[in-house]
């Protein structure tokens, strides 16, 4: 069992890979993230409410998907990009020392740094935060990891600092543990496992692979 210091303190560190999945924006829905039961957020992600309160905002009134246009997509594509570029990765020991927390626009580094900050870029670009939705995973070698979900009309999409590649998330090869809540973006939910050979086929008609 991974433990939760891991979860919550583990961190893949890099970015700016070459992107080479495009997605297809006639593709039908994919099968969306499936909220289970609540669940404590990070303690990180407290901390991060209190010094950025206008971030963990949620006004109920906004659309919990956003269409996924050609203008979305280069916006996703876009800040992704830059974020990925803008930040050196860097270590952080969580626990250790009080001043290691996630931080919006850093010089330097870790992967929550850059979901935190394509999440308020975003934000700031126009897209509903409802729609905008921090998760954190484990990886295939068991290291804890945040990203940034977008829910589109097309599905789930993830905003990675280890690619620069727009992915469904049933394509990350990741395991889904926690989502922050689009109701409430101060509280988190499990993630309800998803039927594999479903997930897979759908996922497969949706994403359309070409070289860039």
């Amino acid at each position: 069992m991974i433990s939760l210091f891991t979860v919550f303190a583990g961190c893949l560190l890099a970015g700016n890979a070459e992107a080479h999945d495009r997605l297809s924006l006639r593709a039908d829905p994919a099968p969306a993230i499936v909220e289970a039961s609540p669940v404590l957020a990070p303690f990180q992600h407290v901390r991060f409410c209190l010094r950025y309160p206008a971030d963990c905002k949620t006004d109920p009134a906004e659309n919990d998907r956003v269409e996924l246009s050609d203008q979305t997509l280069e916006l996703l594509n876009r800040v992704n990009r830059s974020v990925n570029g803008a930040i050196t990765p860097t270590l952080k020991t969580y626990g250790t020392n009080i001043e290691d927390r996630w931080t919006i626009a850093p010089s330097r580094g870790d992967c929550n740094d850059y979901a935190v900050t394509k999440r308020h870029e975003l934000i700031a670009d126009g897209l509903p935060a409802r729609v905008l939705r921090l998760s954190v995973v484990k990886t295939a070698a068991g290291i804890g990891h945040l990203v940034l979900v977008v829910a589109t009309t097309k599905g789930d999409l993830v905003l990675d600092n280890l690619t620069d590649a727009i992915r469904p998330w049933q394509r990350t090869g990741y395991e889904w543990l926690k989502i922050q809540s689009a109701a409430d973006a101060r509280f988190w939910y499990a993630i309800k496992p998803a039927r594999a050979g479903t997930v897979a086929s759908q996922a497969d008609r949706n994403l359309r692979l070409a070289s860039r």
